[in-house]
């Protein structure tokens, strides 16, 4: 009994997220009262800088300025930078400064960026994101209205192979099934802070005021974390249903989405105990219905994951292969803790982090 009520429950946060948590829509017209820099940290991105930069142009008016800083990159970055700041003068490249020790990569580019730039609204921007048309002025329009000085979009992602449409279905399961995301919507308390990194909205006199990304200048966990920190001090923040304004392919292929959530998978708790009360809820509410042979309990999760799929666009089969896609989050989840406390750390764009926790 026990396995069905945690998966009806599971269920019924589902379809409150998925019937509650509101949109972002683009917007037809221009919004003459907003000035947004876009800010996009870029480490060997030659793949994905190009579009990236091109469909912030497309954006319009509203955006005063494009600016890209380049992490040390060592492919052709910096050059298509520079060739599209030569056929639009709002694009700009920003030289990297050397990393220092208590930052992290990804951080520390960004608050370059906002050191630099004049917009009244700072729009960040990983280099694989694609806006939409009308996208920029549709997130000013969103946090104009609901009087926001963070507003996340999450984006859709677009999956191609088939390790990707498996298994990145993972992270709106994870998120979705405990984010109470309209709760959030009235409740502006730090722990229902919520942030997808590839795309943030924030007002500058805030970022100024508080910080910004020096706030979390050591945490790869940065994205929710600042929405935390910018509710901790009475700043509105909100994550939105963002899948119509901006895109994003997160992880190519399986070997990239292994290192893409080991990197995050630990570091995005505060606390070691914690990771494993998480780990133990997914592998008891998750997967031991599966195990056990509860068909109740198993047909509820399913039905979850069916509901996910149809709210963010995503193959209905993945939730068919829920109990493979599960032990493959749990393996990775161990994986994570080994390589943050006993191993050399983990990697991204070639750095190595370590997650500290107590």
């Amino acid at each position: 009994m026990f396995l069905i009520a945690a998966a009806a429950f599971i269920l019924l946060v589902v379809l409150a997220n998925a019937l509650f948590w509101p949109r972002v829509k683009s917007e037809a017209a221009p919004l003459p009262a907003h000035r947004v820099s876009i800010l996009i940290p870029a480490r060997n991105e030659e793949s994905n800088i190009a579009q990236c930069i091109q469909r912030a142009l497309d954006q319009g008016a509203g955006v005063l300025e494009i600016l890209v800083y380049d992490d040390h990159s060592q492919d052709r970055t910096a050059a298509l930078v520079d060739q599209a700041a030569a056929r639009d003068p709002r694009v700009k490249r920003i030289d990297p400064e050397p990393l220092p020790a208590d930052w992290c990569g990804k951080n520390f580019a960004c608050w370059r960026l906002a050191s630099r730039a004049a917009g009244d609204w700072l729009l960040f921007l990983d280099a694989d994101a694609r806006l939409t048309p009308g996208a920029v002025d549709g997130m000013a329009a969103a946090a104009i209205a609901r009087r926001l000085t963070l507003l996340s979009c999450w984006p859709g992602f677009d999956l191609q192979s088939f390790a990707e449409r498996m298994l990145m279905p993972l992270l709106n399961c994870v998120v979705f099934t405990i984010f109470p995301a309209p709760l959030s919507l009235i409740r502006n308390a730090p722990s229902l802070g919520l942030a997808h990194g590839a795309c943030l909205l924030i007002e500058r006199a805030a970022y100024q005021k508080l910080g910004g990304h020096a706030l979390v200048r050591g945490e790869i966990f940065e994205d929710t974390r600042l929405a935390q920190t910018w509710r901790a001090h009475g700043e509105r923040s909100l994550c939105l249903d963002g899948q119509h304004v901006v895109r994003v392919r997160m992880y190519a292929g399986l070997h990239e989405i292994w290192l893409g959530f080991q990197k995050n998978f630990f570091p995005a708790f505060r606390h070691q105990g914690m990771f494993w009360l998480f780990l133990l809820f997914r592998f008891t509410v998750f997967l031991l219905p599966f195990l056990l042979f509860d068909w109740v309990a198993a047909l509820l999760i399913v039905l979850a994951r069916l509901v996910l799929a149809v709210r963010f666009g995503q193959p209905w089969w993945s939730a068919l292969l829920h109990p493979v896609a599960e032990v493959f989050l749990l393996f990775l989840g161990i994986s994570s803790w080994w390589q943050c406390r006993v191993g050399q750390g983990v990697i991204w764009k070639g750095r190595v982090y370590r997650a500290r926790r107590v």
